[in-house]
């Protein structure tokens, strides 16, 4: 009967049917969804469906646009180092001492960084300009080194930075895809830096340092620095400046702060004044004025002129009228020696620039020598001894800065007394007054103790006269004893000596303090030069109370250099 129906195309069912129908129902589970009516899903669920897919295909779609395209190629190379990975084995950067053996600069555990060594610096002040900072090694964020060396900043650290660096070595480390090292292998070993052993004694450039800024503190002026130099051998037995920064703290660079500070202190702790520093020289130069004159046939040492305060030239503009160069007091009868000791402008504007009836030097043999004692020249650059060329006053040179103003005599009597435009370096008028103490050798300075392995550095030998040297020596010895450096007339040391007051500015309110010379007298061994930048004109104090509290220093220490 079913089946009869089915083939018929009539689909119309009779209720009889279903009643016939609704007799054969079998059993359904109802809880397990049988014999329930189904229901088609809702347009909106296919569509939130949909939608989630769809981002869901985007964002896997852009995933693997990055790890194929944008960063396949540093993936591939992770890949590759899930089965070998080569490390660095930095090598240990080389220590630094001074010439006793003292640590200046070492390492010590890095407990942040234990790929690499941590720097340590002296705990003391002084040293900075000398040793200088670095930089560490660093890693990007995916921790593979894009510096992989230190790197010196100043200093010996910049300096020598090839010789403490050493060569890094190589490590093989196998590593599994969860990035544990199972195996390693030293195919490279690391071979340590040099270590270094300057030239400078720790405990005499600190006492140098705290005698500089306690003035500096006392007085008012704005910085200084100061160096001792062997004579024979060039070796710096102290050289510093003031102020400074700290080694530790530029290298480490966490303290933000105090790095910003540096950055903004007027004082400027980042320039090494002794190296880089230009200053007026004041009469410091007068020395070298003295034996050129001498050189020169200019004048008998022991030729007697008087100083009255003054001297005077016609008006160069109105010749009714005088122009007046003055003295610093007025000397009276002076010889060279003397001019020397006491500082006298008149006696060095008149062999300087001449006067009446005595000639002068003239502004071209004054350069002549200043250029032969390298004031104003530019420093061969033997390592670590760097600096700017300065400036000895000329025609060519007011030609260029003044143009249009022709070069007069008061132009040649101020450079005699080392004003005007003259600019020098502490390091020039080191190297200077030793060759007045070593019989006119000009010796370049070095900062490694090398007198016992290697011969000094000779630049040139000064073609002068040995007896005229000698009378510029008593002349600076009177200096020490009864002159300007009065200060220095200690009975332990035999010192010889010149200052130099040079006035800063149109008011010349402030003044740059120097003393330069020798000990001891008789035998030189060393050189010294100190400056105090920018103090008050009216203070009593200047450059030359450094030197005696140094010689003062050194005497209750039983100092090995004042015997």
């Amino acid at each position: 009967m079913f089946r009869g129906r089915r083939k018929n195309k009539d689909v119309h069912i009779d209720p009889d049917e279903i009643f016939i129908d609704s007799q054969n129902l079998p059993d359904f589970d109802t809880f397990q969804f049988e014999g329930r009516m189904e229901k088609p899903i809702p347009v909106a669920t296919m569509i939130v469906l949909a939608s989630v897919f769809g981002v869901l295909m985007i964002v896997l779609a852009g995933k693997a646009w990055a790890l194929q395209i944008k960063d396949g190629e540093q993936y591939a190379k992770m890949s590759e180092s899930n089965m070998a990975r080569q490390t660095i084995v930095f090598a240990e950067r080389g220590a630094i001492y001074d010439r006793n053996g003292l640590r200046l600069a070492w390492n010590a555990v890095n407990e942040e960084e234990p790929d690499f060594a941590s720097r340590r610096y002296i705990d003391q002040e002084g040293f900075a300009h000398v040793l200088g900072y670095l930089k560490y090694p660093a890693k990007d964020r995916q921790g593979y080194y894009y510096r992989t060396s230190y790197e010196g900043m100043a200093g010996i650290e910049q300096q020598f930075n090839s010789e403490l660096q050493g060569t890094h070595g190589l490590k093989i480390l196998g590593v599994d895809a969860l990035g544990r090292v199972d195996a390693e292998s030293t195919i490279r070993p690391a071979k340590d830096g040099a270590n270094l052993t300057l030239s400078i004694d720790a405990v005499v450039e600190a006492q140098l340092y705290k005698s500089i800024e306690a003035l500096a503190g006392k007085v008012g002026f704005t910085g200084g620095a100061g160096a001792i130099m062997d004579v024979h051998t060039g070796e710096v037995i102290a050289i510093t400046s003031y102020p400074e920064y700290k080694s530790s703290v530029m290298t480490e660079g966490d303290d933000s702060r105090e790095i910003s500070r540096y950055l903004s202190d007027s004082t400027k702790p980042f320039l090494n004044r002794f190296l880089s520093g230009l200053y007026t020289p004041g009469s410091i130069v007068k020395p070298f004025v003295a034996l050129a004159a001498l050189e020169e046939d200019v004048i008998d040492p022991n030729k007697v002129i008087v100083s009255t305060g003054s001297i005077s030239i016609p008006h160069p503009y109105d010749y009714t009228r005088k122009t007046l160069f003055m003295d610093w007091k007025a000397h009276g009868p002076v010889t060279m020696r003397d001019a020397i000791a006491v500082s006298s402008n008149v006696y060095f504007y008149v062999i300087g620039g001449g006067f009446e009836g005595q000639k002068g030097l003239g502004i071209d043999r004054l350069n002549q020598y200043f250029s032969l004692f390298g004031i104003g020249q530019k420093n061969v650059e033997t390592g670590f001894f760097k600096g700017p060329n300065g400036v000895v006053p000329s025609p060519s040179w007011k030609e260029r800065v003044f143009p249009g103003d022709p070069w007069r005599i008061g132009d040649t009597y101020f450079t005699s007394i080392g004003q005007y435009g003259f600019q020098v370096t502490p390091l020039q008028m080191l190297k200077a007054v030793a060759s007045i103490a070593n019989d006119g050798l000009m010796i370049e300075p070095t900062i490694l103790k090398t007198s016992t392995t290697s011969a000094p550095v000779v630049t040139t030998t000064v073609p002068v006269d040995q007896n005229n040297l000698q009378i510029i020596r008593e002349g600076m010895r009177k200096t020490a004893i009864s002159g300007t450096a009065s200060g220095l007339n200690l009975p332990y040391v035999k010192a010889a000596a010149k200052t130099g007051t040079a006035e800063l500015g149109v008011t010349k309110a402030f003044v740059n303090s120097w003393v330069t010379g020798f000990f001891p007298y008789e035998n030189p061994k060393y050189a010294f030069v100190v400056i105090m930048e920018r103090g008050p004109r009216a203070n009593i104090y200047g450059s030359t109370l450094v030197m005696r509290e140094l010689f003062e220093w050194m005497h209750k220490t039983d100092s090995p250099y004042l015997k």
